[in-house]
């Protein structure tokens, strides 16, 4: 779902279960700002409409659940900027409407006709972000329904095999050349900036402890030290191949 397909950002889902705690939360922070309710000044709402409104433009995912949609537990502003909206079986159409938005039901989507405990993992789904067939408003979704006991049994069953699996746990660091792994990431680029330099080594190496959080300015630091100048070019801190390539050289003929 994200805006520019490609652009490198993982997605994060964050997830709250029963919302309606948390929009209906009491408590006021030291700026005297509710966590809670339903106005421009809650922690909980403003948030929520902020991920919802910039988030997917890289990669951040809400999702939120509640029994039984409200006002007051799923403020209508925050239900309607969810680009994908749910319902497991509810009692009521108005309850239905709360879930799914009023276009749904309108055009059909019935969760309140599910039958309680027989349509057990049975969800109506509608919205933007979802692949409807031509016309409809929304799609039924069956799924498997796992109660407490098969839960339970299909969590020990996990932590069965993860238990046969040796991890090792004092594995010496992996080491790493800077100069080549520069070299390997600046490609056939004449300069870059030390920043997407930095970013390039992370991806290149993302378990390597010195490269996860490494600054421009640690970069050009350490690369200082193996005989490369990094300056600024236009105020950003330039890494240029060609001077890369004579620092490693010249180690190789010291070598």
């Amino acid at each position: 779902m994200a805006r520019k397909p490609g652009s490198g950002f993982h997605p994060i889902f964050l997830v709250v279960d029963e919302a309606q705690v948390a929009f209906m939360c009491p408590a006021v922070g030291e700026d005297k700002r509710p966590y809670g309710g339903t106005k421009n000044t809650s922690r909980y709402f403003m948030a929520a409409r902020k991920i919802h409104n910039q988030g997917r433009a890289v990669n951040v995912h809400l999702w939120q659940g509640t029994q039984d949609p409200t006002d007051q537990n799923l403020p209508k502003l925050v239900r309607e900027g969810a680009h994908i909206r749910a319902s497991l079986v509810v009692g009521t159409e108005e309850q239905a409407r709360m879930a799914l938005g009023d276009k749904a039901v309108n055009g059909g989507a019935a969760p309140h006709k599910l039958r309680q405990g027989a349509d057990k993992g049975t969800v109506v789904v509608a919205g933007d972000g979802v692949p409807l067939p031509a016309g409809q408003a929304s799609i039924t979704i069956r799924t498997h329904f796992i109660n407490g006991e098969d839960a339970t049994e299909v969590a020990d069953r996990a932590k069965a095999r993860r238990g046969a699996v040796a991890t090792a746990t004092d594995a010496e660091p992996e080491e790493r050349d800077l100069l080549s792994d520069v070299v390997t990431v600046l490609g056939t680029d004449s300069a870059v900036k030390a920043t997407d330099v930095a970013a390039r080594l992370r991806k290149l190496a993302p378990d390597h402890a010195d490269y996860r959080k490494l600054t421009a300015e640690g970069l050009a630091s350490w690369l200082a030290n193996e005989g490369v100048v990094v300056k600024k070019s236009n105020g950003t801190l330039t890494v240029r191949t060609r001077m890369v390539h004579a620092a490693l050289e010249d180690r190789d003929d010291d070598q």
